[in-house]
């Protein structure tokens, strides 16, 4: 799959910086002068390797890494529905497990994707999607990731993210692409 970016880049934090234990999904602060590694950089936000635990390190915080954070996501003021709906599946494919170097979308684990337009002509997105093991750690962090690319989107005034769990995923809905990338295929 292209845009994967796998590495042990090391670096040291510019500044302090809030990240995500993963797989706990617990929330701490990372001091200035923190030295450890960049191991995925995708989707916009990094996995990093310090003293023995991962993090998660969101796009926003690139900065810290000595990184530039994302580019602003440009859409044309007549966009069609069409256009919308096709910019929401492209930033899906930017929300990633941060453990498995494999998107949302191709993982199997977006359901379903609904655009309503408002009168004033902005958009709502519902997205119902699951998580490859319904304890894990990263879940409430995948749909906060999910709701806010999505919310990023110009007309996107809000993206409401229902996780379920029926049906319960399995490796039959992964992607060929995420199949091969994993060994599964």
């Amino acid at each position: 799959m292209s845009g994967f970016s796998l590495s042990s880049e090391p670096f040291t934090l510019e500044r302090d910086c809030q990240a995500v234990m993963v797989p706990q999904g617990e929330t701490v602060t990372l001091p200035a002068g923190q030295i450890g590694y960049i191991t995925q950089a995708l989707g916009g936000s990094f996995t990093v390797y310090v003293e023995g635990n991962l993090f998660r390190i969101a796009g926003n915080d690139a900065d810290a890494l000595g990184k530039e954070p994302p580019k602003a996501i440009e859409l044309d003021d007549d966009a069609s529905d069409e256009d919308v709906e096709k910019l929401v599946w492209q930033q899906l494919r930017t929300c990633f497990d941060p453990e498995i170097p494999i998107n949302v979308v191709e993982l199997g684990l977006v359901y379903d994707v609904t655009l309503e337009t408002t009168q004033e002509g902005a958009r709502r997105a519902y997205v119902k999607m699951t998580l490859t093991a319904p304890g894990c750690g990263m879940g409430d962090i995948l749909v906060d990731d999910v709701r806010t690319k999505l919310e990023l989107i110009p007309t996107v005034i809000e993206a409401d993210v229902d996780l379920v769990f029926d049906p319960p995923w399995n490796h039959s809905m992964m992607s060929d692409a995420a199949k091969l990338e994993t060994g599964m295929l």
